[in-house]
């Protein structure tokens, strides 16, 4: 039965079995919307690729769930913006491996972690005077360290 509902505050066409699998699972498919929500989309889209870009940097920051977002947002926005972030020379394989594969080359796993313990480190030993603040710090690099590690590691 292929009966079509029209949402009409985005004005997109949705059918009962659309992105259904011969396999029974889901594709991942996304529609963007018009107008108004379009430009929301982009807006979002575009500040978890600046958080993300920063938390390449600064490791309190999540790089990879502020780029998941970012991809979301742009998939629903921008198919252009979409495209572009997953062709992205520095994000876009980036991507791609952690939401198909759902694993991290090994050798950004031992980036991540060691710029984390040194800027965590530098910080605690010369940037906070306060004992709690260095305490937190360090569980927070704990926490990190330990998400890194649990996440399956890439073959190249």
């Amino acid at each position: 039965m292929n009966k079509t509902r029209t949402r009409w505050n985005d004005k997109i066409a949705v059918r009962k079995d659309e992105g259904a699998r011969s396999d029974g699972s889901q594709s991942q498919r996304y529609r963007t919307s018009s107008g108004l929500a379009s430009r929301v989309w982009v807006g979002l889209g575009t500040l978890f690729v600046v958080l993300g870009t920063i938390g390449i940097f600064l490791p309190l920051l999540p790089t990879t769930p502020f780029l998941l977002l970012a991809t979301a947002c742009y998939a629903r926005g921008s198919k252009r913006l979409y495209g572009w972030l997953l062709s992205n020379r520095w994000f876009g394989n980036y991507i791609r491996n952690y939401r198909e594969k759902k694993a991290i080359p090994f050798k950004i796993k031992i980036l991540s972690i060691s710029f984390l313990w040194v800027t965590i480190g530098y910080s605690t030993l010369f940037a906070v005077d306060i004992p709690l603040v260095r305490v937190i710090l360090i569980l927070i690099a704990i926490t990190v360290t330990i998400h890194i590690i649990r996440i399956r590691t890439l073959k190249q």
